[in-house]
């Protein structure tokens, strides 16, 4: 294939890249930050993009967010690859903190106890496992089992989806304040830039058309002399 790699990443290369990509955070969020600069888009559109991408962190559906988010700027008309983008608010440093708040706050709007987030994150594996294993039982002899399933949506999915809908609107919204004047300037100040370069280029092009046409005129007169 031709976008195959040569050698082959390991498991634990894999897993180190998640936790800490290639060339440091830094210069993670200064792509991020510069492919966001470059869309083709107003301004209004790209920060709508951003808030649903940002929104779409504090929601439980791990493994399909950049469908969520790309459905959610297109229901909000914002720009589908800035929330798609955008969805790398959630990451390995901030997903406790989220995780962690979205289920505090899930369990007091339900009044059920706190679960510790380790317990979290256990049976949100689990989960995953389960799902893989009723997935494979379709094509095989083993039968489906969707108790266990049942009790992780009602115990954990629900609080997690019900908790972070406030800090995830919340957190949204200020994405969108902080991202439109920001980028709206940005966009002004390269529309400035361009101008200026392109009348650059026509007073360039105005002088050399210029002595083009006093060298015509001056082998003109000789011609006549």
């Amino acid at each position: 294939m031709v976008f195959k790699r040569r050698t082959p990443r390991t498991y634990i290369e894999a897993f180190a890249r998640f936790f800490y990509p290639k060339g440091g955070w830094r210069r993670a969020i200064q792509y991020v930050a510069y492919r966001v600069r470059r869309l083709p888009d107003p301004a209004h559109k790209i920060s709508r993009g951003i808030a649903a991408g940002v929104f779409t962190c504090f929601t439980p559906f791990f493994g399909l967010h950049f469908l969520v988010a790309a459905w959610l700027a297109w229901a909000m008309r914002g720009n589908i690859a800035a929330a798609l983008l955008a969805t790398f608010f959630g990451n390995p440093i901030t997903f406790p903190i989220i995780a962690a708040v979205s289920m505090e706050l899930g369990a007091l709007m339900l009044g059920r106890p706190f679960v510790p987030l380790p317990e979290v994150a256990r049976a949100f594996s689990d989960a995953a496992l389960e799902l893989w294993r009723n997935f494979m039982a379709m094509f095989t002899e083993e039968r489906t089992a969707w108790g266990r399933l049942s009790q992780f949506f009602d115990t954990f999915f629900l609080t997690y989806l019900i908790g972070g809908i406030i800090p995830g609107i919340a957190t949204g919204i200020a994405a969108y304040i902080l991202a439109n004047p920001v980028l709206n300037a940005y966009q002004k100040a390269r529309v400035s830039r361009l101008k200026k370069r392109f009348a650059k280029r026509r007073e360039r092009a105005e002088a050399r058309r210029a002595v083009q046409e006093a060298r015509a005129e001056k082998s003109e007169a000789k011609a006549a002399e």
